[in-house]
């Protein structure tokens, strides 16, 4: 009896599934990356970071999400500017600080390849925060994996907001429409009652 009831319950299961999916379609849901061209140019991004370690981290953290292909050319080239701060938190009674706050700020631009033509901005911020232990080693080693942790959640916001942006159509920075005056001595209407 036990082996039916099971072979029910996977049946259940499976027809829940395919019947969220259904709904799902039919309400014109499609998922952020199931969008047409949107991992293929994800993988075509190619990232300049800043030297050092976190630019490092970010980058590879950056390479990983959007899953580049190092064999194909790149069709945009992401620059990032970031800037680094560490607050104490947790102060103990000999004023020497047990916990601290690391933030990262990294903003991003994104240039279309080869014309190089900017389309798109962006800034991100992300935290995180780390012991301090009393053993020098130990502190060191907490700051280096708050330093990963926080590159890898910027790298993660970076990721969506291209993502988002890329699944809605790349809209490029448009110029403002050229505003012609009317003719001299014309009236121009206001679509406002005139009271007659």
């Amino acid at each position: 009896m036990a082996p039916v009831r099971k072979h029910a319950r996977t049946l259940l299961a499976v027809g829940a599934a395919l019947g969220a999916s259904l709904l799902l379609g039919g309400c014109g849901f499609t998922p952020l990356y199931a969008a047409p061209g949107v991992n293929s140019k994800l993988a075509s991004i190619n990232v300049v970071a800043p030297q050092g370690r976190t630019g490092f981290l970010i980058r590879q953290h950056l390479d990983d999400a959007f899953a580049k292909d190092h064999n194909a050319p790149a069709a945009y080239t992401m620059r990032l500017a970031m800037s680094e701060a560490r607050y104490p938190r947790g102060i103990r009674t000999d004023n020497v600080a047990s916990r601290y706050e690391y933030v990262l700020t990294a903003d991003y631009t994104l240039a279309s390849m080869p014309s190089g033509e900017i389309v798109k901005k962006g800034r991100v911020r992300a935290e995180v925060t780390y012991d301090s232990p009393d053993q020098p080693y130990g502190s060191i080693a907490e700051e280096q994996d708050a330093a990963d942790r926080v590159a890898q959640e910027a790298a993660r916001r970076i990721q969506l907001e291209v993502a988002a942006w890329l699944a809605t159509g790349e809209p490029h920075a448009k110029t403002a429409p050229k505003v012609v005056p009317p003719p001299a001595n014309s009236v121009t209407p206001t679509g406002l009652p005139t009271g007659d």
